[in-house]
């Protein structure tokens, strides 16, 4: 189950998965309303081009067959196999006559979160875990054959996800849904292969504010991609908006509008936190000082760093560091 959280690469709608008419595409990218989880059901008669999606995707295959179209190349898929997609992943498919498929699309820093409290012993942080997300789950895509018999355990499940989530979000439902997600994990999560991860026995939990990020389920435009990869290419670059649009050959405007789309705050914003991010990396990780970790991220003033570290993590860099050496020194 490829988390992939690096904005950099792409998250993946499958061909398959895309959904269609009422409970399709254009509602759910059209709607404001925030919900971690959402599932829909719908069936795919044409073939439908790579597009990437800012989420992770879990695709039920029910009835029929497709050619499926991702970074494992071209691979065929029937009932009882399972898609996984790691967020920001470039999916499409074939299908063979009609294919019929339940897709549940989960925001990546639910998943996170999830990773975060499972491995809560080994963590230090919800960055940290983004980090071990990310090496836990090295391949985006992946196909997960579960059998047909196996499969339709699952289905009663997927429907009632399906039907909760149809409503839009909602408080009073939300404990159900993740009861009945946690249960089709359950089942899935024996069969998707992961990398070994070797954890030091002195890193443990530690907790630490982290902001939400906005979020809807709609396709990114290459452009959008195209200009995150290079903000995390190179971090300690003095961008701004025109550069940034130069590169990618918008105007500033478009670019700004485009990026908001996709990512719900502007390209210098989400410069910023990508900045943060790597900053609380070498805090955790070297005993580089501040103000040299400030300088390889990007900044250069120091109480600017300090401002927009604090309104990304929710502590200095500082305080950052205490803490992450006050309990690693605690489980040692």
């Amino acid at each position: 189950m490829s988390v992939r959280t690096g904005a950099a690469h792409t998250t993946a709608t499958s061909p398959v998965s895309r959904p269609s008419g009422r409970a399709g595409p254009a509602r759910l990218a059209e709607s404001t309303e925030f919900h971690p989880i959402i599932a829909r059901t719908h069936t795919i008669h044409r073939p439908i081009d790579p597009v990437a999606y800012d989420c992770v995707k879990l695709i039920f295959v029910r009835r029929g067959s497709a050619i499926l179209l991702s970074e494992f190349g071209e691979k065929p898929v029937s009932v009882g196999d399972v898609i996984t997609l790691g967020a920001n992943t470039l999916c499409g498919s074939e299908p063979e006559g009609s294919i019929t498929a339940t897709t549940l699309y989960l925001d990546r820093d639910y998943v996170i979160d999830q990773v975060f409290w499972q491995h809560a012993a080994l963590l230090a942080d919800r960055l940290d875990a983004q980090d071990f997300a990310d090496e836990l789950y090295t391949e985006p895509a992946q196909i997960l054959h579960l059998g047909e018999h196996r499969a339709g355990m699952l289905m009663p499940w997927l429907d009632e996800l399906v039907s909760l989530s149809l409503g839009g979000p909602s408080p009073e439902r939300f404990y159900r849904m993740q009861a009945l997600l946690f249960a089709v994990l359950d089942v899935i999560t024996p069969y998707v292969r992961t990398t070994p991860v070797r954890r030091s026995a002195t890193q443990r939990r530690t907790e630490y504010p982290s902001v939400l990020h906005y979020r809807k389920f709609a396709p990114l435009r290459s452009e959008a991609r195209w200009a995150v990869e290079l903000l995390r290419g190179a971090t300690d670059r003095r961008w701004t908006l025109q550069t940034l649009a130069d590169a990618v050959h918008l105007s500033p405007s478009q670019l700004g509008r485009m990026f908001v789309d996709a990512y719900g705050k502007p390209p210098i914003a989400y410069l910023a936190a990508i900045r943060a991010e790597h900053l609380a990396r070498l805090l955790r990780e070297t005993d580089m000082p501040i103000e040299t970790a400030m300088r390889k991220v990007g900044w250069h003033s120091r109480g600017h760093a300090a401002r927009m570290f604090r309104q990304t993590v929710g502590v200095t860099p500082v305080r950052y560091r205490q803490l992450v050496r006050k309990h690693h020194h605690a489980a040692a």
